[in-house]
């Protein structure tokens, strides 16, 4: 009985917010290399797909996971890249940053933590889904995410 109940306090307490969570200030977006993607499993449909440098994948001490993602046409051509945070332990993710057609970083206006099921698009779900988080916590390792992002379990559509 006791080992439930300690059971039981362990899950709610994931459920309570931390109040006293801080987020380290994000450094600039890290150069990121387009031939080194990971593409991110997204459904066929979609006209973009996107993919992360793994090089660029960077695990804080506030938990938060931040990288570069690329989002590119299926049929070729330009791309659009992101400077981006998830936020494991709350299900919430943060755009820091866009790269601009004239190849600079341009910080976004609203970089206000966002639930990441209230996303339009797929592809934060998939990523924290498929790599970056485990749960409620970041992997273990930058290593350990790439290996799931490189070989997703497939979800049924």
């Amino acid at each position: 009985m006791a080992c439930v109940l300690a059971t039981a306090g362990l899950a709610s307490a994931q459920l309570v917010p931390d109040l006293d969570w801080k987020e380290s200030e994000a450094p600039p977006p890290p150069a990121f290399n387009q031939d080194k993607l990971v593409e991110i499993e997204t459904p066929r449909y979609l006209s973009l797909k996107f993919g992360v440098d793994p090089a660029t994948i960077k695990v804080t001490g506030d938990g938060v996971v931040r990288y570069v993602v690329v989002a590119r046409n299926r049929e070729g051509g330009g791309f659009n890249a992101f400077y981006e945070g998830v936020r494991c332990a709350t299900d919430e993710y943060r755009t820091y940053a866009r790269l601009t057609g004239g190849g600079t970083w341009e910080a976004t206006q609203d970089a206000d933590w966002k639930r990441i099921s209230d996303r339009n698009s797929r592809y934060t779900q998939a990523l924290a889904t498929q790599g970056l988080c485990r749960g409620h916590a970041p992997r273990a390792s930058v290593a350990d995410m790439v290996r799931h992002l490189q070989s997703p379990v497939r979800e049924v559509e």
